[in-house]
């Protein structure tokens, strides 16, 4: 992932993303502990999010914030440290629809490199 965050006009981000299920339909992690990222970077901190089936804006997640070093490191991403971001609930793993990697918060130019995603028990 790369490219530059401006905080001109009220801020800005850049984010990549994936659907855990290609039909869209939730994903059961109940079986896992969490997600391992393999990060490289330049000491920025990132954040690591979550969406469920159960949200409807655009704003709501779950949220972890990795620091992606100067040298290639596997991060694991517990799913009982995930906070909720403007929502009440509690992550539920059985219906995980999304994820992303997200470059926000500062401006800084964006150099993430990712070599895997993956559950891990």
């Amino acid at each position: 992932m790369g490219g530059d965050v401006s905080l001109a006009n009220n801020g800005g981000f850049i984010q990549i993303s994936l659907d855990l299920a290609p039909d869209g339909e939730p994903f059961d992690a109940s079986g896992w502990l969490g997600f391992e990222i393999d990060v490289y970077g330049k000491s920025d901190e990132y954040d690591f999010r979550l969406r469920t089936s159960e949200l409807s804006q655009p704003w709501q997640s779950y949220r972890q914030s990795f620091v992606a070093e100067p040298h290639w490191e596997t991060v694991r991403l517990p799913f009982d440290q995930f906070k909720p971001h403007r929502i009440d609930k509690p992550l539920n793993v059985r219906l995980l629809r999304r994820l992303g990697l997200v470059a926000i918060g500062k401006a800084f130019s964006v150099d993430l490199g990712l070599g895997g995603i993956r559950l891990f028990a």
